[in-house]
């Protein structure tokens, strides 16, 4: 979800600028809840699959 086409009930501006209090706090709620996948997190899993992958062609030759 994004806050681009969400407009604020308090100040009727779109939540994505932030004007008012209520439209940060929304802005914050909606990028907060993405923040639990981490993109260094992803990398890292992505380079241990690798690894183990290699292992794996290796131990089987």
């Amino acid at each position: 979800m994004s806050c681009e086409h969400l407009i604020c009930a308090q100040c009727a501006g779109p939540v994505v600028e932030g004007r008012c209090p209520a439209c940060r706090a929304a802005r914050d709620h909606v990028h907060r809840s993405h923040a639990g996948v981490r993109p260094q997190l992803v990398i890292a899993a992505v380079l241990a699959l690798t690894v183990l992958l290699l292992l794996a062609m290796h131990v089987g030759r």
